[in-house]
């Protein structure tokens, strides 16, 4: 019987060290003079305050925050549809958004891939979507693992994880507790589902009505493919919640945001509200992608369980003083985003009420 070997196993050790160069020259990219140098690891470092006076945070009490995440099912359709750049944009910006509704910058980020086999084609497109995920967050990609593992997953198939820290001085640090009835709910768009409701959205748009990735959308007013659509990437809206946040630095005009994932529209709010306080929002006061229409429609999905499931096209909210909403909305159109008043705080039991 000959020795067995890693190769015998499934595992080809020598295809890492090219790839190992690819992933830290993307690393690289992201970043900033706080990454400080470590040859040979192993682990990261990276200095909570700049060297220079300049620069300097000058932090009184930092709070660190921090948050895991999975893109979830959402990784059967870039599978299925043969394209991976936008999945690791989804993993960093689910992470950073919910970093994002403590009031935190993220500093960091480190990502995990699981595959039967490396696929140099597949972790290259991964990698690059992490990347530029931390980018747009303005925040590094430190590192990560790449694990093969045959027999745990199948020929095309991975799993894709991450966590990321970030830090708020104590002050500025939003928990809800401050919202009150009155307040006004200001909400900002989605690019459609991203990355939560898949198990709904696939078994309505491929098992029951047939559909494939590559089928076109046109005839509902969608000038996209099915898995182009779908695989539009979570949008992070840390530059423009963190440039209203600097804005009032002495009053905290934003009493609570909530990042609309898990639980759909629904769902999320509650989580950041305080006892005594519910949200009513009003949906002709703002525009939903169209696909929500077209799984509604070919699923005949409730509009109740819709907005327990989706995002509805709201991606964040912020929960606003009223003397500050008009203020907040045109801070965050000079930073490039498009806010829409959605609703307002209203006295009654932690619940979301769709008028």
């Amino acid at each position: 019987m000959s020795p067995a070997t890693w190769k015998d196993a499934g595992i080809v050790s020598d295809e890492q060290a090219p790839l190992a160069e690819a992933m830290h020259e993307l690393m690289q990219r992201t970043f900033g003079e706080r990454v400080l140098p470590n040859p040979g690891g192993p682990g990261a470092l990276f200095s909570l305050d700049y060297d220079k006076r300049l620069f300097r945070y000058n932090y009184a009490h930092p709070i660190l925050v921090s948050r895991a995440g999975t893109v979830g099912l959402k990784l059967k359709v870039a599978c299925t549809a043969g394209r991976h750049d936008t999945v690791g944009v989804d993993l960093v910006a689910n992470c950073v958004n919910d970093v994002l509704v403590r009031g935190a910058a993220p500093l960091f980020f480190l990502d995990c891939v699981g595959m039967g086999r490396l696929e140099p084609k597949v972790l290259q497109e991964l990698a690059s979507g992490v990347a530029a995920g931390c980018k747009e967050a303005g925040c590094a990609l430190l590192g990560g693992e790449t694990a093969e593992m045959p027999g745990l997953y199948e020929q095309g198939q991975y799993d894709l994880a991450g966590f990321v820290v970030g830090v708020v001085e104590k002050r500025h640090l939003i928990t809800g507790r401050k919202v009150r009835p009155g307040d006004v709910v200001v909400g900002l768009p989605s690019a459609g589902l991203h990355a939560s409701g898949f198990a709904l959205a696939w078994r309505v748009l491929f098992d029951q009505a047939g559909m494939q990735c590559s089928d076109s959308l046109a005839s509902y007013g969608i000038e996209r493919t099915l898995g182009e659509e779908l695989l539009r990437p979570t949008r992070t809206y840390v530059r423009a919640v963190r440039g209203v946040l600097h804005r009032y630095t002495v009053k905290q005009v934003v009493a609570g945001i909530a990042h609309v994932a898990g639980g759909g529209l629904v769902g999320s709010i509650p989580r950041v509200l305080p006892e005594g306080c519910a949200v009513q929002f009003a949906p002709s006061s703002w525009q939903r992608p169209r696909i929500f229409d077209v799984i509604r429609e070919l699923g005949g999905v409730p509009e109740a369980e819709m907005y327990r499931t989706f995002n509805m096209g709201i991606g964040m909210v912020l929960m606003v003083a009223p003397y500050y909403a008009e203020s907040v909305v045109r801070q965050l159109r000079k930073e490039g985003e498009e806010p829409t008043i959605i609703g307002h705080v209203t006295e009654g039991p932690r619940q979301v009420t769709i008028l």
